[in-house]
């Protein structure tokens, strides 16, 4: 399990050396076809910042012989906001006195068509709060199998499940998990997530080993920007962990994110550090040139401008026209959101503006039958 890994992994230590990277160490990494997590800690930190420009011909480089242009679109719906957690930042956690919705599957199949009307998104995103007496696996299961007449992708993003759960919902038509991990740092990590199953660290943090353990076709990672001051050592954690995920379930298919936190409005939770486009711009090439076949997905967090100007250079996965509302697209439009999303152009703007660029937009780029695991002779 990677949390024996990680107990190997000062993060202090990591800190340090990230800070202590030379000009020479940018420049090593940039002449390697293949880096180590090294030349990674050397990419994000601040001796690479006047190499930017470099980076970003280097990732658009890597991006292109790849993935060619292309930009896969997914939606995400968010089936109920319940949550037994109690996530300082995080507008579902427990202790906020909002209306709590669960969809009934009359109402799902509404979002699904709601869904269809809007583009012909075949890559969907269900994601629920962590609240598994009201919303666990059954009613997951029947969610995908609600969804699967609609769409040829389907992907979760609840709270960390047993293997067995995980492999049990494959054959409901799951195709992929995505799971944040917020944090890599344990110190710090009950200070946001002080009850509830998410303050558990390591199993949310095996949860990726469990889903790998069940033979899930797509695994997506990321941190949550702004909860530490430190970024740049969460971002390096990652890549620990994706190097060692891809080593033991080199089957599947991995993506990465950097969600960042904003400033509250309303006296809420204030993120740790603001991570400015530049620094997001810098991570992104990063990763691209440590990894050159992973996904790395943008959601409508950051604003149309942003997410425009990185789909040239290193950007192949991204959501468009979200909602982030239980029932958003047709049920309940007006309940409260889990965060509030910068891009709010609707899906075909997002299309024409990518097409504009000279992207291409694909909205169905998997299917059932393209999975040859199943067919494998067993070994």
């Amino acid at each position: 399990m990677f949390s024996e890994e990680l107990n190997k992994i000062s993060w202090d230590d990591t800190t340090a050396r990230i800070q202590g990277k030379t000009d020479a160490d940018v420049r090593r990494a940039l002449t390697k076809e293949h880096c180590d997590v090294e030349d990674f800690m050397a990419l994000i930190s601040p001796a690479a910042e006047p190499y930017l420009e470099t980076m970003a011909r280097l990732s658009r480089k890597y991006t292109e012989e790849r993935f060619g242009k292309t930009i896969s679109m997914f939606v995400p719906l968010y089936l109920t906001n319940s949550c037994t957690n109690s996530c300082v930042y995080c507008g579902f956690h427990i202790s906020n006195p909002m209306k709590r919705t669960i969809l009934t599957e009359e109402e799902i199949v509404n979002e699904y068509k709601a869904i269809k009307r809007l583009a012909p998104f075949e890559n969907l995103l269900l994601v629920t709060g962590e609240n598994p007496a009201k919303a666990g696996v059954p009613y997951i299961a029947r969610a995908l199998d609600l969804a699967k007449p609609y769409f040829s992708n389907l992907k979760i993003e609840v709270m960390p499940l047993k293997a067995e759960e995980y492999e049990e919902l494959t054959h409901h038509g799951m195709n992929g998990v995505i799971c944040f991990q917020e944090t890599y740092n344990r110190a710090h990590y009950n200070i946001y997530h002080p009850k509830g199953m998410k303050s558990k660290f390591e199993w949310r943090l095996n949860g990726f080993d469990r889903m790998g353990q069940a033979g899930v076709h797509s695994i997506g990672m990321g941190v949550l920007i702004g909860l530490e001051k430190e970024w740049r050592t969460d971002i390096t954690m990652m890549a620990y962990h994706l190097r060692y995920l891809q080593h033991h379930y080199w089957r599947t298919k991995y993506s990465v994110n950097f969600p960042r936190m904003r400033p509250s409005e309303n006296g809420g939770f204030q993120p740790n550090v603001v991570m400015t486009d530049r620094e997001l711009a810098q991570a992104t090439f990063a990763m691209r040139i440590f990894d050159h076949d992973v996904d790395i997905s943008y959601s409508t967090r950051e604003p149309a401008s942003i997410r425009d100007h990185m789909a040239t250079l290193g950007v192949t996965t991204m959501s468009a026209e979200s909602k982030t509302e239980p029932g958003g697209y047709y049920s309940y439009p007006q309940t409260l959101e889990q965060f509030h999303v910068s891009d709010e152009r609707t899906a075909r703007e997002v299309d024409a503006a990518l097409r504009r660029m000279g992207r291409e937009p694909v909205w169905k780029d998997w299917d059932a039958s393209f999975d040859l695991k199943k067919y494998a002779p067993a070994v």
